[in-house]
């Protein structure tokens, strides 16, 4: 497991998903499912692939995320680098199958000191953002995401 070494600790958050762990994997293992919770990206689940996050420039941030497939382990796990806004760190999707259901775990390492202020933000920016995919997840949704 690759892990980013930091002063602050890791964002960590998990959510228990109302779907099975392949359709959870569907969601957070393709570029279509990452593009409709996270942000569009030209990803694809192969080790060692480069791809790159794109969102709307802020605050002096270019919204572009460049990263790298450190591991894969499908349904399980996949890990990549996150390096954008001058930060190099770490962010892993762990999924775990509850008879039926999925706990997933989301890891954002790599947290220095000079970062606090933004990692408060991302702290709360993650939280909002696996709590929408648990929602989108619900085994109402035919398809893995709604």
């Amino acid at each position: 497991m690759e892990n980013v070494q930091g002063t602050l600790p890791n964002i960590k958050r998990t959510v228990i998903m109302d779907a099975p762990v392949h359709k959870v994997w569907n969601a957070v293992a393709t570029s279509e499912g990452l593009a409709v919770w996270l942000m569009p990206n030209n990803f694809q689940p192969v080790m060692g692939h480069e791809f790159t996050f794109k969102s709307e420039p802020k605050r002096g941030w270019d919204g572009i995320v460049h990263c790298k497939v450190m591991e894969l382990d499908p349904p399980l796990r996949i890990g990549f680098s996150w390096c954008g806004n001058n930060m190099n760190q770490y962010v892993s999707f762990e999924l775990k199958p509850l008879d039926g259901k999925t706990e997933f775990t989301l890891v954002h390492s790599g947290w220095s000191a000079e970062h606090a202020e933004l990692r408060e933000v991302m702290y709360d920016g993650w939280g909002y953002i696996t709590e929408g995919l648990r929602k989108r997840m619900g085994e109402e949704n035919d398809r893995y995401l709604c």
